[in-house]
């Protein structure tokens, strides 16, 4: 039997709950997960199928939504964060965690958080989820991608201004980033000699340094290095003229230098449909590429393609490591 996927709750008061009952109906043997949080939460109407244990959660589905409960007191307002409510939110990402880690689920979905009512009712020390999550798993380090059908895409750094991005850019930063992409193309995503597209930093990959040297100083030493012990990596390429359709046929994940380098691109292709992953994690952790949506919480306008996309990317990758 296929063990289901953790969807926790995310922020209450955001898009989360919507998006959990409207995929309701596609629960089940075929996209086994169940939703972690208070049931009183999910949008009134919604049939819910308490449970027990994770376990019962396919069967339940044929009922609606498989919920496990987990407690976190007040109701939801949508649109209005109650930071009353954050010991909850936290409490249930490290719930699943642990059924992870103890391999009760085969991974986690994590839906949208809100960090300031996480800060200002839990003292939440992280920057995000994903630090959040490295830090329960007891990882010094890990790599965000953003992937859907047709693109995988690294950002080698990520929430800083631009202007800070070439100090931080690091050839041990760029090297763990490389190695930890390499090495969820094998163990998630089932390519055993994954070829990665790494762009420049600077317009033109520097234009042999007419455009800046980064490319000559630091990224290209560091990719022979890598490619002299078997890793198959292509650049620094222009970022202008790596992801159009005929480029991308010919890597299996692209790593960029910083946030809207990566982002663009993917969200141009599958706005919709794009899948935020934490690679080099223990256990399988994915999430929709969106936020809360303050603005359209309880609206009934909340859109599901990222988390089912999430949610089945969860289930490939426990098929790929083998712990379905």
């Amino acid at each position: 039997m296929t063990r289901p996927i953790a969807l926790t709750c995310g922020e209450p008061a955001g898009i989360g709950p919507e998006i959990a009952a409207k995929l309701a109906s596609e629960a089940g043997p075929d996209l086994p997960f169940f939703f972690l949080g208070a049931p009183e939460h999910l949008p009134a109407g919604t049939a819910v199928a308490l449970i027990n244990h994770p376990s019962e959660a396919a069967m339940a589905a044929a009922h609606g939504l498989p919920v496990l409960p987990h407690e976190i007191p007040g109701p939801a307002r949508p649109g209005q964060p109650d930071p009353a409510q954050a010991p909850g939110v936290v409490s249930a990402i490290a719930r699943a965690v642990e059924m992870a880690q103890n391999g009760t689920v085969a991974g986690l979905c994590t839906l949208p958080i809100h960090k300031k009512a996480l800060i200002d009712g839990a003292d939440f020390a992280y920057p995000g989820h994903t630090e959040f999550l490295a830090a329960l798993a007891g990882v010094e380090r890990v790599v965000m991608m953003l992937a859907c059908d047709s693109l995988r895409v690294v950002p080698a750094t990520i929430h800083i201004p631009l202007f800070r991005v070439p100090e931080a850019l690091t050839a041990e930063g760029l090297e763990a980033t490389i190695r930890i992409t390499h090495a969820a193309l094998i163990r998630d995503f089932g390519i055993s000699t994954p070829r990665i597209a790494i762009a420049g930093l600077n317009p033109h990959a520097g234009e042999d340094g007419a455009m800046g040297s980064e490319e000559q100083t630091l990224i290209t030493p560091l990719l022979n290095q890598l490619r002299a012990e078997g890793m198959q990596l292509i650049g620094p390429l222009s970022a202008d003229t790596m992801f159009h359709a005929a480029a991308r046929q010919g890597y299996d994940a692209a790593i960029a230098m910083y946030h809207d380098q990566a982002l663009i691109p993917i969200k141009t292709i599958d706005f919709a449909g794009g899948v935020n992953v934490t690679l080099g994690l223990p256990f399988i952790r994915t999430s929709p590429d969106h936020g809360t949506a303050f603005d359209i919480a309880g609206t009934g306008r909340a859109d599901p393609t990222s988390t089912r996309a999430a949610l089945r990317m969860a289930l490939r990758m426990a098929e790929a490591r083998g712990t379905p």
